[in-house]
């Protein structure tokens, strides 16, 4: 049952690789999207910093559930902008990591309770990819790219 927990991270991997490598390299971000997807990301990487940093406990859990809830409510903010910069294959892409982005902080909420050996491991790698993405957006997009 445990190794089901795993599938919204594999889901989200490819679907916002795709929205990176492919939709918003060929638009070009706005800046308001420039600033705001790494704070999205930050948001991720905020989730994922208690399970990977700390050991499971109730109070710890209150935390992580309400930094999910904040990070589920702030991925929606960009669409506002992306109704007028977006095609509509971009817009269903945003659509299944909408769907996505609550399954998988629940999903690590539930591997991270689970307190198998291998768990831990798993969401520090997760944890450490999502910084290093970050770092990506936020360097590529505002000190490299210099379109709109």
């Amino acid at each position: 049952m445990t190794t089901l927990w795993l599938i919204p991270f594999l889901i989200q991997m490819p679907l916002i690789l795709f929205d990176e490598w492919f939709f918003h390299r060929k638009r070009g971000l706005p800046k308001w999207e420039k600033i705001g997807h790494p704070l999205d990301t930050l948001s991720v990487v905020l989730c994922l910093s208690i399970p990977s940093l700390f050991p499971y406990s109730p109070a710890f859990l209150n935390l992580y559930i309400i930094l999910s809830v904040i990070s589920c409510l702030m991925v929606t903010k960009d669409e506002w902008v992306h109704k007028h910069h977006c095609p509509a294959a971009e817009h269903w892409i945003h659509a299944m990591l909408f769907l996505n982005h609550p399954i998988l902080l629940t999903a690590a909420g539930f591997l991270w309770i689970s307190s198998l050996s291998w768990v831990t491991h798993f969401l520090q790698i997760q944890w450490l990819l999502a910084i290093f993405f970050m770092f990506y957006q936020t360097i590529y997009w505002n000190f490299y790219v210099n379109d709109q």
